[in-house]
């Protein structure tokens, strides 16, 4: 039996205030390396578990609890490194971009695809299977138009946030559905009372910063195709793997097996199109990624990535933050400040704000978008439940400081991914994720106005009940 002793309320707050602290001012201020900054702040916390006598089992407890959540990310992670550089070898990238230099609206491309990652995010249900397949041939696209890549990236990924957000087959919907207990159906429209507008005012912004003048870029736009045009397969059957992971999601094929259905299926078109291709040449695609080789400056630096290893960085940073995670919860850090700040809320704004900063906060310390939405989940529901609110009232809440948000965090899965995906620190491209930035703004106007903050109907139909029985 292990021999914990939780903190003092105030031991905590200091703690989480220096830890944060630590990690902000050398990621931003010292620009080191988000992996040696969290490694500091895992060494401050494991020189206060010393100070507090805690046994040095909990240490080895805390960090494999904390790894936990993270094993099936870090192989999708893997796995879609594979899939990008597979994807770009059997010219099925190169398609799409191809494709949308033809069809997509070139003055108004940075808001054309917010909302086609928006779409399709809604079909998939995965906002890092948008943006690692169709959101590379749209950052290509950008970048060959001379737009700014953060912007780009900030548009990919808000309508990739949007359309997981608001889509059935999504993960992250589905737990927080389960965690507050509510109709799975029932918190998607609930969300609508903040995301509808984030959407809209996103768009607007996008339609304002992002247009563009089409007839400086024609040239280029020419040039660039003829280019992939001679190096790569350009043809409609690229778009089979498309609709195949489409058909994955619309039958509810678990992520992993979508991808390596994904990547199979790529490999049989590199085969088809280049049958004397090794297997010793298409695994080192599959491990260091695709090398473009056209002699285009521009589109060899952007078709050269992927691989396994290109998601290295990824996973140690991913490792490192969850390790520290689990270290703030085994010890009772970030439990002993959740349980004091639920147990005084006294009105609707002040609860619904709370929770949006606990879950930002969790987002923050952790780095694990499940348990931004696990853990304020589990420590409100009681005081939701009290206050007479219906769960889709804390289910709203949760994903708009939680699961939104993980894409803007520097050293969290999502958002350690996206950098990596693009290229992009996630610092840089930050401002322009709008969509993640005024969800929590408008789950607090509601808040404040009472729309959407609706009561429990099953307490009013309970209370019928006893009082017709009495």
């Amino acid at each position: 039996m292990t021999n914990k002793r939780s903190p003092k309320f105030l031991e905590a707050v200091i703690m989480l205030v220096i830890i944060v602290a630590t990690i902000s001012i050398g990621v931003v201020g010292l620009k080191i390396s988000p992996n040696v900054a969290i490694l500091i702040a895992i060494s401050l916390v494991m020189f206060y578990a010393v100070g507090k006598k805690y046994p040095s089992d909990l240490l080895h407890e805390g960090i494999i609890k904390g790894l936990k959540p993270g094993i099936i990310p870090i192989f999708i992670f893997m796995l879609v490194g594979a899939l990008i550089a597979v994807w770009i070898q059997a010219g099925i990238i190169p398609t799409l971009m191809v494709v949308g230099f033809k069809f997509i609206s070139i003055p108004w491309f940075v808001p054309s695809i917010f909302v086609v990652c928006a779409i399709i995010g809604s079909a998939v249900g995965s906002a890092f299977t948008v943006m690692s397949t169709i959101g590379i041939a749209f950052f290509g696209i950008g970048v060959t138009l001379g737009l700014n890549p953060p912007l780009i990236v900030g548009a990919i990924v808000s309508g990739a946030v949007f359309g997981d957000k608001m889509s059935p087959l999504s993960e992250s919907t589905n737990l927080t559905a389960a965690i507050v207990e509510a109709d799975l159906f029932k918190h998607i429209k609930h969300m609508m009372w903040s995301t509808i507008p984030a959407f809209v005012v996103s768009l607007g912004l996008f339609m304002v910063l992002g247009h563009t003048d089409k007839g400086t870029s024609l040239n280029k736009i020419q040039e660039v195709t003829a280019v992939l045009e001679n190096h790569f397969t350009i043809s409609f059957w690229a778009f089979l793997p498309l609709l195949l992971m489409l058909l994955c999601a619309w039958k509810k094929v678990p992520a992993i097996l979508t991808i390596l259905l994904n990547i199979v299926a790529a490999i049989g078109m590199i085969f088809i199109q280049n049958p004397n291709t090794s297997f010793a040449e298409l695994a080192r695609v599959i491990e260091s990624g695709f090398v473009s080789s056209t002699g285009n400056t521009q589109i060899d630096s952007l078709l050269s990535r992927g691989g396994i290893e290109s998601m290295m960085p990824t996973v140690s940073l991913i490792i490192l933050t969850l390790s520290l995670g689990g270290l703030l919860i085994e010890f009772g850090l970030i439990a002993t400040v959740m349980e004091v700040v639920s147990k005084k809320m006294t009105n609707t704004p002040r609860l619904i704000f709370t929770t949006l900063m606990t879950s930002i906060g969790v987002n923050l310390f952790i780095g694990e978008q499940f348990l931004s939405v696990i853990l304020p989940g589990n420590a409100f529901k009681e005081t939701y439940k009290k206050a007479g609110y219906d769960p889709t009232v804390l289910g709203r809440t949760l994903e708009d400081g939680g699961t939104v948000i993980n894409y803007l965090i520097p050293w969290g899965i999502a958002g350690s991914f996206v950098a990596s995906t693009f290229g992009v620190p996630t610092i840089n491209y930050l401002p322009f994720v709008f969509f993640s930035l005024l969800s929590p703004v408008f789950s607090l106007v509601s808040a404040f106005t009472g729309l959407g903050v609706t009561k429990r109907k099953e307490e009013t139909s309970s209370l019928k009940i006893a009082k017709e029985s009495v």
